[in-house]
């Protein structure tokens, strides 16, 4: 019989150890495991809190041990992380049985590991407020209080500000909300609300974007009919966004190239009432296949897959799109409140590394669109160097092209530039993300 905790440990193993996403890892553990249903919640709880207080909570560990995390087995160190989230994060667990199913877990590795366990848990146990950190040191606080790395708050702290910085770091520990897009060609926003409510759903309308439906409380929303018959897609709200921002009409020609898993697409042609042209691109074979089935689902006939890397020029999509969308590969920094492992498998170089890429990727899409065209540039990451230096020097590179504002409304976390880009900072409802629209003359 699977236990909760040992599922738990398994998966944190695949994360932390392998680099598996944290959402696919905890798909297959829960789907290979024979827990009942209040089980694969507790171990969805445990994985994504530990992950997402893993600074923190090895630091708690680091006091208390005196040769520190390296040399201890890798399950065993597991083993006391959920211990310690549970202890420091959770009320309804008792601390006892913590400690008790964590010894017992750690047991089956060996007798001295079930001592270790035992011995630091009731050591932490005695001492749960001690000095973990040099509390007169502000980057040091917000890296225990909050449990990002350093490298990523002296980020946010030089490129923002420490006010907006702990902002950013609040918004992106938030609990992420459920949100749907509802599919305009198969029915109304209104039908699909009072659709979901028939089925149990608590729900309310979206933030910013007309299509998005937040889904408060009910059960797995890719269970339900209006999902597998189409009239609804899940999707985050600041990437609902990026679609309306395209300026689309009906019966044009669109490149999106690094498409999948094929969100923004289908938006895309839901927007443009199924007609013109979406051609999607992406570098993967097998993720041409979650877009077309996504279009398959949703019922969309306008777009056509291909295979391509964005990075290198293509000379038959030259001047070939009346829009062209490149939501470009990022570090994925504005979507850690969904992949809290991102803290932990990203670092500044390889951030850096992604900036020649991306502007490859500009490069190129700026030959794609057509004379009065628009270039449409998006990511889900909160660094300026990947943002808005980006954009600064595609615009010095290409003077052909000028930014157009964009505008969605007012709103505490809609950052609107001077220059006319916006950047979206996370909260409990968006991600944190970039757009910027630029046309070409």
């Amino acid at each position: 019989m699977d236990s909760a905790r040992k599922t738990a440990v398994e998966i944190l193993s695949q994360v932390l150890k392998k680099k598996a996403y944290s959402n696919i890892a905890l798909g297959k553990g829960l789907d290979r495991s024979s827990l009942d249903p209040k089980d694969k919640a507790l171990v969805t709880e445990i994985v994504y809190g530990t992950l997402k207080y893993k600074h923190t909570i090895d630091t708690v560990l680091s006091h208390f041990l005196k040769n520190g995390l390296r040399k201890i087995d890798e399950d065993v160190l597991n083993i006391l992380r959920i211990s310690v989230y549970q202890i420091r994060y959770l009320d309804k667990i008792p601390q006892f049985a913590v400690v008790n199913e964590a010894v017992e877990l750690a047991k089956k590795k060996s007798s001295g590991a079930g001592r270790l366990v035992n011995g630091i848990l009731r050591n932490y146990l005695r001492n749960p407020d001690a000095s973990f950190y040099d509390e007169s040191n502000p980057i040091e606080k917000l890296c225990f209080e909050y449990s990002f790395p350093e490298w990523l708050v002296r980020m946010f702290i030089l490129q923002y500000s420490p006010a907006e910085a702990e902002n950013i770091l609040r918004g992106l520990n938030m609990r992420p909300a459920v949100t749907v897009r509802v599919n305009t060609l198969k029915t109304t926003y209104e039908d699909a609300m009072e659709a979901l409510k028939g089925y149990g759903y608590d729900v309310t309308e979206g933030q910013v974007c007309p299509e998005a439906i937040i889904i408060n409380k009910g059960r797995n929303i890719e269970d339900n009919p209006l999902f597998s018959e189409g009239l609804i897609s899940v999707q985050d709200e600041s990437a609902m966004l990026v679609a309306p921002a395209m300026d689309l009409h009906e019966n044009m020609k669109v490149l999106d190239l690094c498409s999948a898993p094929g969100g923004k697409t289908c938006h895309m042609a839901e927007i443009m009432n199924n007609t013109g042209r979406i051609q999607a691109f992406d570098l993967h074979e097998n993720k041409l296949k979650l877009i077309e089935e996504n279009t398959g689902r949703l019922g969309i006939t306008n777009v056509v897959c291909s295979k391509l890397d964005a990075s290198k020029y293509t000379e038959k999509l030259t001047a070939a799109g009346d829009r062209v969308l490149i939501d470009v590969p990022c570090s994925g920094i504005g979507i850690i409140r969904k992949k809290p492992e991102i803290k932990w498998t990203k670092d500044i170089e390889g951030t850096t590394s992604l900036i020649d890429i991306q502007r490859k990727i500009m490069a190129n899409a700026s030959k794609y669109t057509k004379a009065g065209g628009k270039l449409i540039y998006s990511t889900c990451t909160l660094n300026k160097d990947e943002n808005e230096e980006n954009i600064k020097w595609f615009l010095k590179k290409n003077p052909q092209y000028s930014v157009e504002p964009l505008f969605f409304g007012k709103f505490d976390n809609v950052i609107y530039h001077k220059e006319g880009y916006v950047t979206i900072l996370p909260n409990e409802n968006m991600d944190g993300f970039f757009i910027a629209k630029m046309k070409k003359r």
